[in-house]
């Protein structure tokens, strides 16, 4: 009779263990912007906890962080699933030197800048979690009177590793945010 019992109380103590898990660093994006200009569709976007407490010991050790915005444009369908039309991915990495005491921000997909380096980890969390002027598509390409939106999935990570291990040990976080709905033509 003692069996089950023990059973039951381990499985209540391993699911405690599983749900309580390490202080989330709760990473958002605040600002989502999207500009449906005459030439093309831009985006902006601001990502806040970029740098949560679970990573400072890594990063001050040496290991880079990562952040990965993938931005996807969509076409809404009301009877059918919605249709994407394009998807840019903008990565980005964080390193501490040691020796000098620099961070630096490096881009490693969708944007050629040279790499920013500053002392400040403010600083250098400011360059690393906002994206400015995405261009997704020219607007000529899509048919004025359908409707968009914009769809954002931001992922930080210690080492590039956003798996379901990492997010459970503290070193990756993701997260979601959809624009609003948006038409090419103007309305009144």
């Amino acid at each position: 009779m003692r069996a089950p019992g023990a059973a039951l109380l381990l499985v209540v103590a391993a699911l405690a263990f599983v749900l309580a898990g390490p202080a989330q660093a709760e990473l958002r994006i605040s600002d989502l912007d999207v500009f449906l200009n005459d030439f093309d569709i831009t985006v902006r976007v601001v990502l806040l906890g970029t740098i949560p407490p679970t990573f400072h010991e890594g990063l001050t050790s040496g290991m880079p962080a990562h952040v990965r915005f993938t931005i996807e444009l969509w076409q809404f369908n009301r009877l059918w699933p919605d249709r994407l039309l394009t998807t840019k991915v903008v990565e980005r990495s964080l390193a501490y030197n040691v020796v000098t005491k620099e961070y630096k921000v490096t881009p490693l997909k969708g944007e050629s800048w040279a790499p920013y380096t500053t002392r400040d980890l403010r600083d250098a969390q400011r360059v690393l979690s906002e994206v400015r002027a995405v261009k997704l598509t020219a607007s000529t390409t899509l048919d004025a009177t359908e409707v968009f939106y914009v769809r954002v999935r931001a992922e930080a990570a210690l080492n590039g590793d956003t798996s379901f291990f990492a997010r459970l040990a503290g070193t990756a976080e993701q997260t979601t945010r959809q624009s609003d709905y948006r038409t090419i033509t103007r309305i009144q």
